[in-house]
């Protein structure tokens, strides 16, 4: 399935995308107040997907907006390095392999629809793109084992990992460069685990204004999804909705020779097999 959050009629709901119509399940009976929420129900929440599916009201796609589909995650964390190809073009800043996963804090506040509009910082010009494979979690956990991991993720998404490089690197936390107000689009929608087979054989590709920067597939992850669910419950209980990004591939701007950074006026697409792509048009940042 694919689930969607969305803005209709002044309003934020969700529901379910079949074809060109959303299943507007906002106010069928028993309805949680959103996704997170009905992720958070378990097998109970899928159970009363599936029993108000058939007479929920049907929206045309074209004529809503679409949202995150997790507006507010309580964790929005991206893994760092996590591609030996963007390492490779990082080697000539300095940077090495690390020997372990590298995760950073993503403020939740940067969270943006797929189609929203994203700020150019008025205090930098170095705004780069990162195309990303965005794991949802669907089962609160601890502890997890590798063989047990995969059951807990509820499903996957486009991210676009939005960075301000100068600022990333004021820190190794890399937590203010990663966490500017809109820059967390993620969506179209969220693609439930049982419609992708192997989410590690996924083409990511990203372009823009319509020139390709990014062509990679997430089989050439370094860490893999199992081994990411292990490490961060290890340290921290996963809740449903979580979000984690799990890296990008060779091709960001930044490591361009010469830096080719976004301005106003770019639009940046990021495409992934199986789950659709988001589209994100640069604006300068508004006063105020």
């Amino acid at each position: 399935m694919k689930l969607a959050s969305f803005h209709h009629r002044d309003a934020l709901r969700f529901g379910v995308v079949r074809n060109e119509e959303i299943a507007d399940l906002t106010d069928q009976p028993g309805a949680p107040p959103g996704l997170r929420e009905l992720l958070a129900r378990g097998d109970e929440g899928i159970a009363w997907l599936h029993a108000v599916l058939a007479e929920a009201p049907r929206v045309a796609l074209a004529g809503v907006r679409l949202a995150a589909p997790i507006p507010a995650p309580q964790k929005f964390l991206g893994l760092g390095g996590n591609y030996a190809s963007h390492l490779e073009e990082a080697a000539k800043l300095g940077l090495v392999r690390p020997p372990g996963q590298v995760w950073f804090n993503k403020q939740v506040s940067c969270v943006a629809g797929p189609f929203d509009a994203v700020h150019k910082p008025r205090v930098s010009d170095q705004f780069d793109y990162e195309g990303e494979l965005g794991v949802v979690i669907g089962r609160r956990c601890r502890h997890v084992r590798a063989e047990d991991a995969m059951a807990m993720v509820a499903g996957y998404v486009v991210v676009n990992d939005m960075s301000v490089r100068d600022w990333q690197m004021r820190a190794p936390t890399h937590t203010l460069g990663k966490s500017f107000d809109t820059h967390g689009p993620f969506g179209p929608w969220l693609v439930t685990r049982d419609e992708i087979a192997d989410p590690h054989a996924l083409r990511l590709r990203t372009w823009v204004n319509g020139e390709l920067r990014q062509d990679g597939n997430t089989a050439q992850m370094i860490h893999r999804i199992e081994a990411m669910l292990v490490e961060l419950s290890t340290a921290f209980t996963l809740e449903p909705g979580d979000v984690l990004s799990t890296g990008s591939p060779a091709g960001v701007g930044g490591l361009m020779d010469p830096p080719r950074y976004l301005v106003p006026d770019d639009v940046v697409r990021v495409e992934i097999e199986g789950i659709g792509h988001i589209e994100n048009r640069v604006i300068a940042e508004p006063a105020g």
